[in-house]
């Protein structure tokens, strides 16, 4: 029915469309096929059916096409079928348990926060406020500021009329904080991906990426024409092969593109033997550290502290939309040839709006807060130890790196582990079930996420929680 609606919309064009029909198919075309000749007769133009050695149902169906059929019936007809399709979709997703539901919160996001139809506050151990500064008073009253003395937005792109100081003022901050030349923002680290691979490489160059990295870097490839190709997740004989190739190839460039940590399995990318393999083959490294900047390393400078490669990392991409306030924003950090470049040629950057004022404001609080002790890195981690250890010795399968506050709780079905979120949260643990699409089939998980924001005693509420749930399901004997 889809493609016969869709088909029957190009013969209103006057398009002279040829059909070739199968004969197991017959019974299934020859309700639509009346329709078609209706809308054929109506839009004055010709249309062939090819049905073999059955004429008889053409015929038929041209007979039964005397009523004529409006434009506006055989366009109803069309998208009432693809919205039965969609429907259809929809309803698989409720069947197999990876329908994803929406619950509303009614507060601020904190460590505490109440939810929508439920009587009692419940601990939230599924967002990105790694650093619990998500409502902290001192960005509010710095967002509050900022919306006094800048206003509310600035209804332009940054090219135009959309720059002001704080934006200046945010972007060598962030530099200053990576040790970086310069700073581009963006309204989302989905956009300064979406933006840096068309900007920066052509059909000559080669663009080399993880297999697990996040959405945002594969959506950001595919807009660019480079060649692409795909190692195996932190694989790294894997990348050297590739490399090789390239290099046999002799292709102008090539970028090894890798997520800093991988949001959905708590892994950390090697860093210094993805540097070591650029140095060899004459490559340029990106990260994404959405997940790691403001509290992985000694003092929350992310994946290239931890792993010991700072000053060796080409371009890195990350967020102010996570541990840094989590509000919104994204930026691209690093040469300033980078950046001179991707102002000019990066379409999210120059389509989009700017970052609002009152964000811009409280981000420059941030890293003021940063710059001033790593109190906040150091809870992080002393929460992330006592969960993971804990969990460890109940049984539970935990992916991901002993420092990294992203812990999956693996469980494998994808029903499971809605009904452990649920029973979860009866109990007043805020977790979310994770199945594809979002992760491969088969690795459904709850993803459990640490804030520097929870006490010693909700962490281990939260523990408690698991391990009563996990036996009262059969997870753990």
């Amino acid at each position: 029915s889809v493609i016969l609606g869709f088909w029957a919309n190009t013969c209103r064009f006057g398009v002279h469309c040829r059909l070739i029909v199968l004969p197991e198919l017959l019974s299934e075309f020859a309700l639509g096929f009346q329709h078609l000749f209706s809308c054929c007769h109506s839009f004055h133009c010709t249309m062939s059916v090819v049905f073999g050695r059955h004429t008889a149902l053409m015929r038929q169906a041209a007979r039964a096409s005397s009523r004529k059929w409006s434009q506006r019936q055989v366009r109803y007809a069309a998208t009432n079928n693809f919205l039965k399709y969609l429907e259809s979709e929809v309803a698989a997703m409720k069947e197999s348990g990876t329908y994803k539901k929406e619950r509303v919160i009614t507060s601020p996001q904190a460590s505490e926060v109440t939810v929508q139809g439920g009587s009692e506050p419940v601990l939230n151990f599924c967002a990105n406020n790694y650093l619990g500064l998500s409502n902290h008073p001192a960005l509010i009253e710095a967002a509050q500021k900022a919306l006094s003395t800048h206003g509310f937005g600035l209804s332009s792109v940054r090219f135009i009329c959309g720059t002001q100081d704080l934006h200046k003022q945010l972007e060598a901050e962030i530099s200053k904080f990576h040790g970086t030349e310069d700073t581009i923002l963006f309204p989302s680290c989905f956009d300064a991906n979406a933006g840096i691979f068309e900007a920066c490489l052509g059909p000559e160059d080669a663009v080399i990426s993880d297999s697990l990295n996040h959405a945002s870097i594969i959506d950001g490839i595919r807009l660019c024409k480079a060649q692409r190709y795909r190692y195996e997740h932190i694989d790294m004989n894997h990348l050297e092969d590739i490399l090789k190739e390239c290099v046999e190839k002799g292709t102008r460039h090539r970028m090894i593109v890798t997520d800093g940590v991988f949001s959905m399995d708590g892994d950390i990318a090697p860093l210094k033997e993805i540097c070591d393999l650029a140095d060899k083959y004459d490559a340029q490294v990106f990260v994404d550290e959405c997940h790691a900047t403001g509290f992985l390393g000694k003092t929350g400078r992310g994946t290239p502290e931890l792993c010991g490669v700072e000053g060796r990392i080409d371009i890195i991409n990350s967020t102010l939309g996570k541990a840094l306030g989590g509000a919104t924003g994204g930026y691209t950090t690093g040469p300033k040839e980078v950046i001179d470049l991707m102002r000019n040629k990066a379409r999210p950057y120059l389509f989009s709006n700017t970052l609002a004022p009152s964000v811009a404001g409280a981000s420059l609080e941030v890293f003021r807060m940063l710059s001033q002790g790593s109190d906040l890195v150091q809870k992080l981690q002393d929460n992330v130890k006592q969960f993971r250890t804990q969990m460890k010795a109940a049984g539970f399968t935990l992916s991901g790196h002993d420092s990294c506050p992203i812990v999956p709780v693996m469980l494998g079905d994808a029903r499971l582990a809605s009904e452990l979120a649920d029973s979860l949260l009866k109990r007043g643990i805020y977790v979310i079930g994770f199945s594809y699409p979002v992760v491969p089939k088969g690795k459904a998980r709850i993803r459990v996420q640490m804030s520097a924001a929870h006490s010693t005693e909700q962490v281990q509420r939260c523990i408690d929680a698991f391990i009563e749930e996990g036996k009262a399901k059969g997870i753990l004997k």
